[in-house]
């Protein structure tokens, strides 16, 4: 069980999870909603299952390129603790339970299920032909809130829309900082990024516009909230605590100095991330 969960990297939820969650608030504070036990079930383990299928597939898929590459040449695939099959036979599980878990939700989660799974499963294809494969990782994870609303409401909102967008932007921009540590290898091998098709310097600002995305949608949701009458304190607290790890992230990584981009990527995005998730959600449920 331990290796599957670090094959899978299940401690990363943390990052999609507050906004699933928030969605899923968005919708009970809809009118005629109320709180379901087997709703907030489906959501977590849609997370859940939906991400393992993704993350397992792109270790199964990338297992010849991980092993050439220093950083990930002790990933559970190619170091040899999972064989290549299991992991595949794992993806084949979790997705048809995710599946399951959407139709046990409603039928439009239901129809929409097969669309998400070639999202985030089609994700691992992207660098082998394009830059844009961070853009393709944000849309798989800006899914967690829009599909949290339609679980309890079985229709789409504008509202959480703007949330997907602003976890779309969020992620593909963390997601280049993080590339950064890959880009000669990438180069090397054929492989697209942001940093190895433009360079450090293009991607970081490439980046860093992706993010003030990020902050104008957080903005415009804190506004939409504040005009439904929620804790203003709270959402504003949110904002702020959710804007500054943008910005502190940025100042943490150059073209020049990728020392501290593990504590770019996980601290600062899971934190703010959770931060984010509990005062949002207090403030639309108080």
């Amino acid at each position: 069980m331990k290796k599957y969960l670090n094959l899978v990297k299940f401690s990363h939820t943390i990052f999609a999870l507050p906004f699933a969650l928030v969605g899923f608030a968005l919708g009970l504070a809809s009118v005629q909603y109320r709180f379901e036990w087997r709703f907030l079930i489906g959501v977590i383990g849609c997370m859940i299952f939906a991400r393992s299928a993704a993350m397992a597939f792109n270790r199964y898929l990338d297992r010849d390129i991980d092993k050439l590459n220093p950083r990930t040449s002790v990933r559970e695939i190619p170091a040899g603790a999972i064989r290549p099959q299991a992991a595949l036979v794992f993806t084949m599980i979790n997705a048809v339970l995710f599946i399951i878990t959407c139709w046990f939700i409603n039928d439009l989660c239901f129809y929409l299920s097969p669309i998400a799974l070639l999202i985030t499963l089609g994700y691992s294809y992207t660098k082998r032909f394009t830059f844009l494969c961070h853009v393709v990782l944000g849309l798989g994870l800006a899914l967690a809130p829009v599909g949290a609303y339609i679980a309890v409401t079985a229709e789409f909102s504008w509202e959480s829309i703007i949330y997907g967008l602003g976890v779309l932007t969020w992620v593909s921009g963390f997601d280049i900082i993080y590339a950064l540590q890959d880009d000669d290898f990438d180069r090397g091998h054929g492989l697209h990024s942001m940093p190895a098709d433009f360079g450090r310097g293009k991607a970081l600002m490439f980046a860093k516009l992706l993010h003030f995305i990020t902050a104008i949608a957080f903005l415009v949701n804190a506004y939409l909230l504040y005009l439904q009458g929620q804790v203003v304190w709270l959402v504003i607290s949110a904002t702020i605590v959710f804007v500054s790890s943008l910005i502190i992230q940025h100042s943490l990584v150059s073209k020049d100095d990728l020392s501290r981009v593990d504590q770019a990527f996980f601290m600062t995005n899971g934190i703010s991330s959770v931060l984010y998730g509990v005062l949002i959600i207090a403030s639309i449920l108080i």
